[in-house]
């Protein structure tokens, strides 16, 4: 599994997610919503520090992306690309075998 964050997603999470000292980034599964690799479940968010990350990234800004042990079943050995969309807003793309499939 890999985890990707372009500069733009990157500058977007450190100006709108307010991160303290030592945090970072958490990729998490939700119950609810809608994901291509998990129905009845989505990705969330969470400003915290790493426990047990089985995936990082960090960014060029310094912020630290990750995604924790306890997650992995979510993605199915599926990569994860953060990028912005057109409306400037955080946009996943899941890929596997390095073709997106979402």
């Amino acid at each position: 599994m890999k985890l990707t964050v372009d500069k733009q997603a990157a500058a977007w999470f450190k100006e709108e997610v307010g991160i303290r000292e030592g945090a970072g980034i958490r990729i998490k599964a939700k119950i609810y919503g809608g994901s291509p690799v998990r129905e009845g479940f989505g990705l969330a968010i969470d400003p915290i520090e790493p426990l047990n990350p089985i995936v990082t990234y960090k960014a060029d800004n310094g912020v630290l992306f990750f995604i924790e042990d306890t997650d992995e079943w979510f993605f199915d050995g599926h990569d994860l690309n953060i990028t912005l969309n057109e409306h400037a807003e955080p946009h996943y793309v899941y890929l596997k075998d390095g073709v997106a499939i979402n």
